[in-house]
């Protein structure tokens, strides 16, 4: 089981995710998402989460105190035989991808930071977040949709979540690699066919099939992707004679 604790200006956005693959991890015990909203935890009377910046500029500031008293109530459920973490949605952050995702999946409970407006005081960054991660490069309303996208990607590796743990194995990223297309009835539709090594029955061949396929996907949508991978000799002659027989070269 995992537990994720969310703080944000904004719970209700969570509501999503009871839907879905995520909603049954939720439902089947698997999955724990709690939101903290922090204005109720502002000391001012207005329950105001934001100030102007210091040194001038556009745009308002979430302060520290809020933020660092809703953390410390999170933080204070926690056991100390939990693994933990607490992460910050930032558009300067590292980069999700897969390996990231992996190694969350190895936490009892994920605390995510939810920032809007300009930003937050850099003090709570400096003072309690422990990895700061953005989606992608661009820059959104605030952190919620970010989270969520955390949430899901993480989620899908806790066991039990998904049916088998090939649902998630064989899916683009988790091996380096995009993922090979796939098929379904009817056989022929807007006068194409499904290849006809997946009806073949021949379990090798369509394994090859898929697995240079991926590669075929990967080299030409994610060429930094691609670089990475050290196929040996052998199984690179092979490649580029798939290609060839696929017109690709």
């Amino acid at each position: 089981m995992i537990r994720f604790d969310v703080l944000t200006l904004f719970p209700e956005y969570f509501d999503v995710m009871n839907l879905s693959i995520v909603g049954r991890g939720i439902q089947n015990g698997h999955i724990v998402l709690e939101t903290h909203d922090i204005r109720e935890n502002s000391i001012d009377k207005h329950k105001k989460t934001d100030d102007y910046p210091y040194g001038g500029g556009e745009g308002m500031i979430m302060p520290v105190q809020p933020i660092y008293d809703t953390y410390r109530k999170v933080k204070s459920q926690i056991r100390p035989e939990e693994k933990s973490i607490f992460i910050y949605m930032s558009p300067k952050g590292k980069v999700l991808n897969q390996e990231i995702v992996k190694d969350l999946a190895g936490y009892d409970r994920i605390m995510i930071l939810c920032g809007h407006y300009e930003g937050i005081d850099q003090r709570v960054i400096d003072e309690i977040v422990d990895m700061e991660i953005s989606i992608g490069d661009f820059v959104l309303t605030g952190g919620e949709l970010p989270a969520m996208v955390l949430i899901d990607a993480v989620s899908r590796l806790v066991p039990g979540v998904l049916a088998e743990e090939a649902g998630y194995e064989n899916e683009s990223h988790y091996d380096g690699l995009l993922e090979y297309p796939q098929y379904t009835r009817p056989y022929e539709i807007l006068g194409r066919k499904v290849p006809d090594v997946l009806l073949s029955g021949h379990h090798v061949n369509i394994k090859k099939w898929r697995y240079f396929q991926s590669l075929m996907i990967t080299e030409r949508n994610r060429p930094d992707m691609f670089e990475k991978l050290k196929l040996e000799p052998k199984v690179l002659k092979e490649y580029e004679e798939f290609k060839k027989r696929c017109g690709e070269i």
